[in-house]
């Protein structure tokens, strides 16, 4: 029987988090009302006769109540300490102070950091810091001063501001000795790992603690596909592993309870520093305390009341952790592990021995309890997740071990730690190798419903396969579920299948413009009279290959790097040795910038630096350069303000109607309107790309000026910078431009209207509000 009295009250108050953290202005009421209503219910449990069931029910109903009204003071609490007056007044830093909360390398696009002065006020606030990255690399803990404007976020957001740098950061302090501890044994494991062969040793620092900063994009996405990545989130089998280890040696020579467990504590304690404090490893962390407590008293231990505990613990700490990926996958994989592992397993007793049968109801358990969540994040199911699991997991607390000790061991003895990380590279390139197999495999994701409805759908089938799998039933009555569960899972699976069929089918052979969905970043191609330009590469290279293999695009006539932050730029290598002739715009000389134009030179590709006044032509469209000029106004950098912005326009005897467009990057709102004061002439277009991924930084002169008839937005779903902003989509709606959104839509084609003037959408998630896939505009 599962134990659900701190569960129900635990999910009562992680909803509760969800559904008031966007709307801060409910915090203190509800707060207030449910510490009311709590008091009653214990009240009326204490004085009120009763049989026990309901007095149970009673306190139930009390402490789920005592549990919401926690979570929300806490929230309410927390809300004015995020942002204080202080920050909340200032608009512009200048020489703030920020402590660094995760490595940042020279080539990182932007970093979370705590600020902790501001003036002369000492505050602590979580920012994410965009274009400040040092020339070196810097640790957890360092200390660093920037300048630059702050932009507030959604109330929900797991930061309070998002910092756009006007330069590199500056060092300042380096970390609290502690962390300069850990910050070297981790630096220590990462450079002997990474001259190992392969995916291996990209691999291992992550399986150890946690870092996956060598990690490359394509075995950072074949992880993924995999269902594998996981492995490389520090979570609770991690913190099993070491204080396991730590309770097996001391029993083994004889060490007392009361030390051996005293022991794994402060072991825990170092690991949690080691591998840092994340939402995951804290969970796991807190959950191995109260074990560890629990085995002091020598009492049984429940996993789900341990569980529920320790989500109420973290929320009270950190509301905001509610809206957590990570942590939401963390508890959920735990919690179906604890729920469903050992059942599973001793159901598929029945077919498989019973190492196999545990060995494939470990990931199938946490799979199950995942997969809703995660289908919100990716709207497809891995076909090969359990059976990758089932390969790759027992090599993982080996390469974890191993390379956890000779992380240690490095600083006292390099010989010996070199060794152990030679034989940890063994799991861990057979790791990657799994990985990258089943990610290669035809069919290795499913597609599945998007959207609530198929969040529905799967948690159906995941009911209907735990009741198959655990419950009692007879003959008949496992029949009709059998037939229950095939359609449930068909039904869905035609459903989506029948769906993308006929959207393939109606797929416009005659598109010249193309938005490829890739993420929060910008990858969008100009088609016409069979010539290609790619206006920048997005922020992968899996996601930009998938893309022009589905396009079918073999060679880029034309690449313009708008400017050099990794979402736009990222992708470039995949198109290194496919490109004739490529724009870039001014640079800071990072070692980053210069890698991308050299790969480009590398793979034959001619390189110009471009200015404004620059034209060419690409089949029947005659391309300029708007902006921006070959000396940079006062005040305007290279970076977001001095972005290659393009016009292309027909010219040719196009045998359909050329669509006219304008690419402008990040340009921000100043750039903008002098960009249109050094273009008066600039014509109206038919397709716009909205600047900026639809910040809020936008002029709305330009928009009035080109006035195009559809709006090119190249987003992530769920980003967390609220892209596209209302702003910017009322500024859209009052020049009649129709916002194409990838975050909703996917892949986005435009061609010619039927109507002059007009502009066909089609995308691989239609929405009815873009008039279809009839016109727009």
């Amino acid at each position: 029987m599962i134990d659900l009295r701190i569960v129900i009250p635990a999910g009562a108050g992680w909803l509760a988090a969800i559904t008031l953290l966007p709307s801060p202005k409910w915090m203190l009421p509800v707060a207030a009302a449910c510490w009311v209503l709590a008091a009653i219910c214990i009240l009326l449990a204490l004085l009120a006769p009763a049989r026990p069931a309901r007095r149970a029910l009673v306190v139930l109903f009390g402490v789920s109540f005592a549990a919401v009204a926690l979570i929300a003071t806490a929230a309410f609490a927390g809300s004015d300490a995020r942002r204080p007056e202080v920050v909340r007044s200032a608009h512009v830093l200048s020489g703030a102070t920020i402590m660094a909360t995760q490595t940042v390398t020279h080539d990182s696009d932007h970093f979370a950091a705590t600020l902790t002065r501001i003036g002369n006020r000492t505050v602590s606030v979580p920012v994410l810091v965009f274009d400040a990255s040092p020339a070196s690399r810097v640790e957890i803990g360092t200390t660093l001063l920037v300048s630059g404007t702050l932009q507030a976020t959604a109330p929900s957001d797991e930061v309070s501001y998002l910092v756009f740098a006007s330069g590199p950061a500056r060092w300042l302090a380096p970390p609290p000795w502690y962390l300069g501890v850990t910050n070297g044994l981790r630096a220590g494991l990462s450079r002997a790992a990474v001259g190992l062969p392969g995916d291996g040793g990209a691999l291992l620092p992550g399986l150890a603690i946690g870092d996956t900063t060598a990690v490359s994009a394509q075995l950072n996405a074949a992880m993924k596909t995999s269902s594998l990545s996981h492995l490389t989130a520090v979570s609770g089998a991690n913190c099993a592993v070491v204080i396991g280890l730590i309770l097996l040696v001391g029993r083994a020579l004889g060490v007392r309870r009361g030390v051996r467990i005293a022991a794994a504590l402060a072991v825990l304690i170092g690991f949690v520093v080691l591998v840092t404090p994340q939402p995951s490893v804290v969970r796991s962390a807190i959950m191995a305390t109260l074990v560890l407590g629990a085995l002091a008293g020598g009492r049984p231990i429940a996993g789900l009341p341990v569980v529920g505990v320790t989500v109420l613990a973290m929320l009270a700490l950190d509301p905001w952790l509610a809206l957590d990926y990570g942590f939401a996958l963390s508890v959920l994989a735990t919690a179906g592990l604890m729920a469903f592992a050992g059942p599973i397993a001793r159901r598929l007793e029945s077919w498989l021995p019973r190492w196999l049968a545990l060995l494939v109801a470990v990931p199938l358990a946490a799979q199950l309890a995942c997969q809703p969540v995660l289908l919100t994040l990716n709207p497809s199911l891995p076909l090969y997740g359990v059976l990758a699991n089932t390969l790759a997991e027992p090599a993982s607390p080996v390469a974890t071990v191993l390379g956890l000790i000779a992380c240690l061991v490095l600083p006292l003895s390099p010989t010996i730690g070199h060794l152990l990380v030679d034989i940890a590279w063994v799991p861990a390139a057979w790791i990657a190798d799994v990985a990258t197999f089943f990610a290669g495999l035809p069919g290795a994701r499913v597609p599945w419903p998007v959207g609530p409805v198929g969040v529905v759908a799967l948690v159906v089938v995941t009911a209907l396969l735990l009741v198959w799998l655990l419950g009692r039933l007879s003959g008949r009555g496992r029949g009709i579920l059998t037939v229950a569960l095939v359609l449930s899972l068909v039904v869905p699976l035609a459903v989506t299948g029948l769906s993308t069929a006929i959207g393939q089918l109606g797929r416009p052979a005659n598109w010249q413009i193309a938005d490829c969905d890739i993420g929060q970043g910008d990858a969008m191609v100009v088609r016409s009279a069979g010539k290609v330009a790619l206006m920048d590469t997005g922020p992968s290279e899996p996601l930009l290959k998938t893309c022009l293999d589905e396009l079918g695009i073999t060679r880029i006539n034309l690449l313009v790097l708008s400017h050099y932050d990794l979402d736009h730029v990222a992708g470039t290598p995949v198109v290194d040795r496919m490109t004739d002739r490529a724009l870039i715009g001014p640079s800071t000389g990072k070692a980053r910038d210069v890698a991308i134009v050299q790969g480009l030179l590398d793979g034959g590709t001619r390189v110009d630096r471009v200015s404004e006044g620059l034209t060419g032509r690409l089949g029947d469209l005659r391309w300029s350069v708007v902006w921006p000029p070959a000396v940079l106004p006062d005040g305007i950098l290279p970076g977001n303000e001095a972005c290659v912005t393009v016009v292309f326009e027909p010219v040719g005897r196009c045998p359909e109607r050329c669509l006219s467009s304008m690419f402008v990057g990040d340009l921000d709102e100043t750039a903008q309107n002098l960009m249109l004061a050094a273009n008066p002439s600039l014509p109206r277009l038919d397709v716009l790309e909205v600047a900026h991924h639809g910040s809020a930084d936008q002029s709305a002169a330009m928009y009035q000026r080109v006035a195009g008839s559809v709006g090119l937005i190249g987003v992530g779903l769920h980003n967390r910078y609220g892209h596209p902003t209302q702003h910017l989509l009322s500024i859209l709606a009052s020049v009649g431009t129709l916002p194409a959104r990838t975050d909703t839509e996917g892949l986005i084609l435009l061609s010619p209207g039927r109507k002059p003037g007009t502009v066909a959408v089609w995308s691989e998630h239609p929405n009815p509000g873009n008039s279809g896939h009839g016109g727009a505009g």
